[in-house]
């Protein structure tokens, strides 16, 4: 029998600090309670879908639409709801909702042409040579940092650093620019609502001169060929297009990619035996990855927004309604998965959602699982006997909104 989805139930808030904090077990609590429910995000109502196939019809079904311009209702709830409340300019606005992620249909096909050629299988596995030249410097630094014994914070020197230096150079940015990044994506990560208005504008500004430089001196990068695809047929692409495209791939290829190899390595330090697995076989790494990815660190992806009236998980959910899909809720259901919360790197976990799926999957997810991947191996290698440098419950989490990561890992590497 349906029933029809109604606001009667105390909503959840999804960023409260006990939810992001405890996930797994509020996740389960909530699946168990319902495959759909009513929740909030700064104020902003919607629709919290809990369990794997539901969430994965989320994720899949052209009904549920990512711009919520595009569906009659659907302008005061949501993304566009919180954006507002924010007080995010609307010169600047547009960096998040005409992101390619925020586009649906022919829009966001013609973006995600334009830049799938960087994250072909072709382009990834080349730039593997290159991810463990720079994995291996990175390694070579903190021997050097921690030679009289000082611990390492792992993030800082080395979570962070693999992934921004990969995809910016992918891009196009320019090493002396990657530390502002690194605080643009900060204050992103953090949700450090006074900054967000100026750093968006301070992004846009570099954004649009390092487009300016490539004009006049191209290079072997993704920014000059999106420039000379702009000036080839220049109806195809706008400076503003341009300009968010650049920042939505510098943000979005570093932010996952640093919180999975952080949460990583404080799993596997935790869990001697899955670690002792990958060590007795190499080939392992491979499969290890996409399970480490499955159980974090992302918590929750963008709203979708019901272009119709749609039945899902024995509900009706109006059209125009908001709806959350809850990755990692969806990715430890024991519908879905044995034993759904332990960690078991030979479980090979490829069908996980913790990179989305459907039309709005992530492009670059080969890229993130090969830098973890390296980077990982590489680590575990190198020094055999890492350990936390400080007790498990002092280390730091930073709760930001859809993820649940470490926010600081003080290790002893030997």
């Amino acid at each position: 029998m349906t029933a029809t989805a109604e606001n009667s139930a105390d909503p959840i808030d999804l960023l409260s600090p006990d939810l992001t904090a405890e996930p797994f077990a509020r996740y389960a609590r909530m699946r168990e309670q319902a495959p759909v429910l009513t929740g909030t995000v700064l104020g902003s109502p919607m629709w919290l879908v809990t369990r794997y196939d539901d969430v994965r019809q989320v994720l899949t079904d052209p009904r549920f639409v990512t711009n919520a311009a595009s569906v009659q209702g659907a302008g005061q709830d949501g993304e566009h709801a919180i954006l507002k409340q924010l007080a995010i300019p609307s010169d600047v606005v547009d960096l998040i909702e005409k992101a390619m992620m925020n586009l649906d249909g022919a829009a966001h096909a013609r973006l995600r042409k334009l830049v799938s050629r960087a994250f072909t299988a072709r382009r990834v596995a080349d730039m593997r040579p290159r991810i463990e030249e720079i994995t291996a410097r990175l390694l070579d630094r903190m021997a050097e940092a921690a030679r009289d014994g000082a611990p390492v914070d792992l993030v800082e020197a080395f979570c962070y650093p693999v992934p921004i230096a990969v995809i910016c150079e992918m891009v196009g940015i320019d090493e002396e620019d990657r530390p502002q990044w690194h605080r643009w994506g900060r204050v992103l990560s953090l949700m450090q609502v006074e900054l967000l208005p100026t750093i968006l504008r301070e992004c846009a500004d570099h954004v649009m001169d390092v487009i300016t430089r490539r004009r006049a001196e191209p290079r072997d990068d993704l920014i000059s060929a999106l420039v000379q695809v702009q000036e080839d047929d220049g109806d195809r692409l706008s400076d503003r297009e341009l300009v968010t495209l650049v920042f939505t791939m510098v943000t979005a290829g570093h932010e996952s990619t640093t919180y999975l190899i952080g949460n990583s390595v404080l799993a596997l330090l935790e869990h001697p035996d899955q670690l002792a697995l990958l060590r007795e076989d190499p080939s392992r790494w491979q499969p290890a990855v996409r399970e480490l990815m499955r159980l974090g660190p992302s918590q929750f992806a963008q709203p979708r927004y019901a272009a119709e009236e749609i039945e899902l998980g024995g509900m009706k959910i109006p059209a125009g309604s908001a709806v959350t899909p809850l990755l990692l809720a969806a990715n430890t259901d024991p519908r879905k998965y044995a034993d759904p919360e332990r960690l078991d790197v030979c479980r090979g976990a490829g069908s996980h959602v913790g990179f989305g799926m459907g039309a709005h999957h992530c492009l670059g997810a080969p890229l993130a699982y090969q830098e973890a991947e390296v980077a990982l191996q590489a680590l575990f290698t190198r020094f055999p006997d890492l350990s936390l440098a400080v007790e498990r419950e002092e280390i730091p989490w930073a709760l930001r909104p859809g993820f649940t990561r470490v926010e600081k890992l003080p290790l002893r590497l030997g």
